[in-house]
């Protein structure tokens, strides 16, 4: 694919510089910045959706020794990983 794009001199200057330290060519830099931004928009947030439901099935689970009390309140802690859950977004 062939891209063309126009940048401000603030992006000329940093795409100038990112060249002359790196020693890549243009197609390189696009490359990298896309595999880059995919991992942080993507990649990122599976992983964190499947951290925070590891740590749901082991609080229900009773895995965690700081849950001693699970069992009467386990509501409050499946709230409060709900609240955690949902609040970022």
């Amino acid at each position: 694919m062939r891209i063309n794009a126009r940048l401000d001199d603030s992006y000329e200057e940093k795409f100038h510089l990112i060249q002359q330290v790196e020693q890549k060519n243009r197609s390189e830099i696009l490359k990298d910045a896309l595999d880059h931004y995919f991992s942080m928009k993507f990649k990122k947030q599976e992983q964190t959706a499947w951290e925070k439901n590891q740590k749901l099935l082991k609080r229900l689970g009773g895995i965690i020794s700081s849950t001693e009390d699970g069992s009467v309140n386990y509501k409050k802690y499946v709230a409060g990983y709900l609240n955690d859950k949902f609040s970022d977004r």
